[in-house]
């Protein structure tokens, strides 16, 4: 039976960082050798500084991964992160199926408008004041003849998709529809009562002032967006027939509840967004109500 043979002695090692200072520690990630103010102590064990800031780094890069695409990821407005769109083209099938529906009924492509579902439909501010409240909703769903449509849902789609994305599929419906009804508002209260309007503009215009506000939030290049903002502004004042009340109610209106929806602190997200949807929706109702009172008189309709 041989006798154990006795370990050989081990040379001094020195710290990798301090190489005058000897030491007998090493780090449990690297295994380096290093002094005792080169460790800092671990789930196990010990590790140097180097592997210390490593593991912080790696962190704070998962972090940023699952903040951006991971499971149960949030937008600054609080959706899930996700490249599923839905509403928006829910919304321009809708739009195209009306306008079939108009059309078919008027035997005219071009001249739909004098359909009878348009004719119900279409805000005319003495109608309303009659007690047709619905035309400031139902009136954004119809459109004047194919380009009409066609420039409002090329635009849905541009804006739309995006907006979706940052919102999610409930907050985007709620901005569209209280965009939708501020636009009807804003023409209820100030345009011509002898004039009628339709048109999803309204909406569109309140899309663009969100992505405005989007944008500012992420901080992206504004110089696209406010260009196109500025031309679609001039379009309003230039052209001839254009609703332009309705774009600068539906802009005011999505551009103040976008800011909610994405400046709202986490910790009380949801307060702050249903909130400000809450009061935006009650202040229109109001201004609706007190135009409502004084067409009232105005053409002596009985209450």
């Amino acid at each position: 039976m041989s006798e154990a043979q006795p370990e050989p002695q081990q040379a001094p090692t020195t710290c990798w960082w301090h190489p005058d200072r000897q030491t007998g520690l090493r780090c449990t990630r690297c295994e380096r050798w290093a002094c005792p103010d080169c460790l800092r102590e671990a789930a196990v064990g010990y590790q140097c500084i180097d592997c210390v800031a490593a593991a912080r780094r790696e962190e704070k890069a998962r972090s940023a991964v699952t903040r951006g695409r991971g499971f149960g990821a949030r937008t600054v407005a609080g959706a899930r992160v996700t490249d599923q769109v839905v509403v928006t083209p829910l919304l321009i099938v809708l739009n195209g199926l009306i306008f079939v529906a108009t059309a078919a009924e008027a035997g005219s492509v071009m001249d739909n408008q004098s359909s009878t579902l348009f004719l119900q439909g279409a805000l005319w501010s003495p109608l309303v004041a009659a007690g047709e409240w619905w035309r400031l909703i139902t009136s954004a769903f119809l459109h004047i003849g194919p380009f009409h449509l066609l420039m409002n849902m090329l635009a849905l789609w541009f804006l739309g998709r995006d907006l979706e994305q940052l919102l999610g599929k409930a907050r985007f419906l709620a901005l569209y529809g209280v965009s939708l009804l501020g636009g009807g508002v804003a023409v209820y209260l100030f345009e011509d009562v002898q004039r009628w309007t339709a048109g999803a503009s309204g909406a569109i215009y309140g899309l663009l002032g969100a992505i405005l506000v989007a944008a500012i939030r992420l901080r992206l290049d504004l110089t696209f967006i406010v260009v196109i903002i500025g031309i679609n502004l001039v379009i309003s004042f230039r052209v001839e027939g254009i609703s332009w009340l309705g774009h600068l109610g539906g802009f005011a209106v999505g551009t103040l509840v976008t800011v909610a929806l994405v400046y709202a602190p986490a910790r009380i997200r949801t307060p702050v967004q249903v909130g400000t949807i809450a009061l935006v929706v009650a202040a229109l109702i109001a201004m609706f109500l007190v135009r409502d009172a004084q067409l009232i008189e105005q053409f002596g309709i009985p209450v």
